[in-house]
């Protein structure tokens, strides 16, 4: 039978010898700086080394017409696209357009879904880059009501 110390120990013995063998990343994720500074849908996708977005009806925006609480607005992204190495999503009128980014392998859907903080009305973006730097994206604009009173 082992000791709580025991364990304790031999759990700081496994964790040190997966970090000295590179078996733990460096960093969780990799942060875009340009990307996060981008004021406009162009810049964003830019950053992404994507070329100008075009319009298309195989990118799928999934968003209310009208959000009552603009703290938390319900996005969702899709696409049956083959090729798609990312999927942004993005809101023109936010001080940062770039709301999120799905990396897409061929292991998963590319069907994303999440909530975004929206502080007035604007036109969403969802955008789909292609592996050869294709970028096509769909549009829609939500109203957000301040109080629930219409904005």
């Amino acid at each position: 039978m082992q000791t709580r110390r025991e364990i304790l120990k031999r759990s700081a013995t496994v964790a040190g010898l997966l970090a000295t063998t590179g078996l733990f990343p460096q960093y969780a994720f990799a942060f875009n700086k340009a990307a996060f500074d981008a004021k406009s849908v162009a810049d964003a996708v830019k950053a992404f080394g994507g070329a100008a977005p075009v319009e298309s009806k195989d990118v799928t925006l999934t968003a209310p017409d009208i959000a009552e609480n603009g703290a938390v607005v319900p996005l969702g992204v899709a696409t049956t696209l083959a090729g798609v190495k990312q999927m942004l999503l993005l809101v023109e009128k936010n001080p940062s357009a770039l709301v999120a980014k799905f990396d897409v392998t061929p292991a998963i859907d590319a069907n994303f879904a999440t909530r975004a903080k929206m502080g007035q009305s604007s036109d969403v973006y969802a955008v789909a880059i292609m592996n050869d730097g294709k970028a096509l994206f769909a549009k829609k604009e939500v109203k957000v009501t301040l109080g629930g009173c219409g904005g």
